[in-house]
């Protein structure tokens, strides 16, 4: 018998087994709950009876939006995410059905090139060669410029440089440090954009046309960072009203594309590593996206799905670890594939000098220097996160008058022996009623 098994038998023969065993069970099987020590009790308003009263240890869900930290919140927050998501497009939570009808596309903005790395490429119905180039041709470092190789999806060697002397590490590095404040950029251009084909000034767009959007951030294999976004066009006051005829789905569509090669950002630190003007990928995949049921390809739902897919993912999507790096001793023994760790040493290697200090490059090594946020919008885009959990909450509360009051504060994560093998039951058998 097991270590886990007698801990569970153990407090099996203990009072308040069945209470205990609810509260793990109603986590949903969340992998590393917070722990609450405190008192709480549940009254009712109307006569202040004392329904129920709780001493001791509260556990709570941990709310993690990754999946590879904990299966059962991330798939809570990817629903969500799927559901703020879709309002926008079809409207619900609010969200008036209108919306519907407004020009929206849905827009992936990549990283550029620093240098080219192994790829997977598909042509008929097959797969091609990676970089077809004659044997013969190296470069500078005596390294092959091309690969004839057919990669699979499995195959290690994708997201590779083909020679890592010639890949340019600091650029990526800063690139990705610097994507958060690209895309904002890429938004106030988008802006002027519209405005200069509508033949506007920028108050008097401001004053007809609101713009909205909702992205998320994906670790492409190369380590580096692209956008999934869905853009849409409103009237002034947002998705209840109207845009003027002008503004059309073509419009936004060119616009987007036209905005997004115009963005420019000079990074910090030329002086150290060379003068880097960052900017995104050559080309912008711009798609317009039909209504939901509508018999076209991208439909509002497929691209709910798509980015809420996205939304729970991480750095270790890219290969490299989920937690932070505090000491470089940690890069040695870390089990990143070799182009991952060159990342994280580079940021390692720049956030330690003064020049970079602004940009917390060691602080974010274990995300290959993004320090953004994954999933973001605009105001006036749809509902928020806290109003769907908000009224999640209320949903279960429904029907009961009661009120909780108590005091609580933090005393550590995770599951004891017992409760880890409960959890890992609910897990595997489905029971429970999800992450609250």
């Amino acid at each position: 018998m097991n270590d886990s098994l007698t801990a569970l038998l153990e407090r099996a023969a203990q009072p308040g087994f069945e209470n205990w065993r609810r509260g793990i069970v109603r986590l949903g099987g969340c992998t590393n709950p917070v722990n609450l020590t405190g008192h709480g009790t549940t009254v009712d308003p109307a006569t202040g009876e004392v329904l129920r009263s709780l001493n001791g240890r509260l556990l709570v869900a941990c709310g993690n939006r990754r999946a590879v930290v904990c299966p059962t919140c991330a798939r809570v927050y990817r629903g969500d995410t799927y559901h703020l998501i879709r309002a926008g497009l079809v409207g619900g939570k609010e969200v008036t059905e209108e919306v519907g009808g407004h020009p929206r596309v849905f827009a992936t903005l990549t990283a550029p090139g620093f240098g080219p790395v192994h790829t997977r490429r598909e042509g008929n119905g097959r797969l091609l060669a990676c970089r077809p180039r004659p044997a013969k041709d190296r470069c500078p470092h005596g390294e092959p410029v091309g690969c004839h190789a057919r990669h699979t999806e499995n195959d290690a060697r994708l997201g590779e440089p083909l020679c890592p002397h010639c890949y340019d590490y600091a650029g990526a590095v800063l690139w990705q440090a610097y994507a958060g404040a690209l895309w904002h950029r890429f938004t106030l251009e988008l802006r002027r954009e519209l405005a200069r084909r509508a033949g506007l000034s920028r108050s008097a767009f401001a004053e007809r046309v609101r713009l909205s959007y909702a992205k998320v951030a994906e670790y492409q294999r190369r380590g580096l960072i692209h956008f999934h976004a869905v853009i849409r066009l409103d009237g002034p006051d947002g998705p209840s009203t109207t845009p003027p005829t002008w503004a059309t789905t073509e419009l936004l569509a060119d616009a987007v594309r036209s905005a997004a090669q115009r963005v420019r950002l000079r990074a910090i630190g030329a002086e150290v590593v060379g003068r880097r003007v960052l900017r995104f990928g050559a080309q912008a995949d711009v798609r317009p996206i039909a209504a939901f049921g509508a018999d076209e390809r991208l439909t509002s739902s497929a691209v709910a799905g798509y980015i809420a897919k996205y939304a729970t993912k991480g750095a270790e999507a890219a290969g490299a670890t989920s937690g932070r790096i505090h000491h470089a001793s940690e890069l040695v023994a870390l089990p990143l594939r070799r182009h991952v760790l060159r990342m994280a040493g580079a940021c390692w290697w720049l956030g330690g000098l003064p020049e970079f200090e602004p940009l917390g490059l060691r602080r974010w090594a274990h995300m290959l220097g993004y320090r953004g946020h994954f999933t973001t919008k605009s105001r006036r885009y749809s509902t928020t996160l806290t109003a769907l959990r908000t009224a999640r909450a209320t949903h279960r509360a429904s029907g009961t008058d009661m009120v909780t009051v108590g005091q609580w504060r933090y005393a550590g994560r995770g599951y004891d022996l017992a409760g880890a093998l409960i959890a890992a039951s609910v897990r595997a058998e489905g029971d429970g009623h999800g992450a609250g």
